[in-house]
């Protein structure tokens, strides 16, 4: 195979392809944990925003919910349906426009996405504790990362 024009002499030098490698293993150890409560990492990032907006009395539905979490829309009403069918969460029309759908979750998906940010948060600290000077540093990179997506 030719070398292509790269800039790096080793995969482990970019910064693009390490996070996906990183984000890969956070993924699989997130899922790993989240399985014994039946749940995946979006359905439990999903149950979460919800829980967050509705504690801060913020509007609660697909479009504010898919923008909180960084989601694709037609991804979080999918995955609203399967949590509704688990009967997590509670969809309902909403009144000044019927296309949309209010969000809330039931007792069963409070309770429920409490127990798994208590695991999600155990999993990532123990990940990210060889790292526990840097933690604040790489939390500022990666909210530069996030606001920079429009500038690419």
């Amino acid at each position: 195979m030719a070398q292509a024009d790269i800039s790096f002499d080793y995969p482990d030098q970019s910064p693009g392809f390490l996070l996906w490698q990183v984000t890969n293993l956070w993924q699989k150890i997130q899922r790993k944990a989240l399985s014994e409560l039946n749940l995946t990492h979006v359905q439990c990032a999903l149950l979460a925003g919800i829980g967050f907006l509705e504690d801060r009395k913020e509007t609660v539905n697909q479009a504010a919910l898919s923008k909180h979490v960084g989601a694709d829309v037609m991804m979080t009403s999918q995955v609203i349906r399967t949590l509704e069918t688990k009967g997590l969460v509670q969809r309902e029309r909403g009144i000044s426009d019927p296309r949309a759908f209010s969000l809330s979750l039931t007792e069963k998906g409070r309770a429920l996405a409490a127990e798994a940010l208590k695991i999600v948060e155990q999993v990532d600290g123990r990940f990210f504790d060889c790292i526990n000077k840097h933690k604040r540093n790489l939390v500022d990179v990666l909210n530069s990362l996030k606001v920079n997506e429009n500038g690419i």
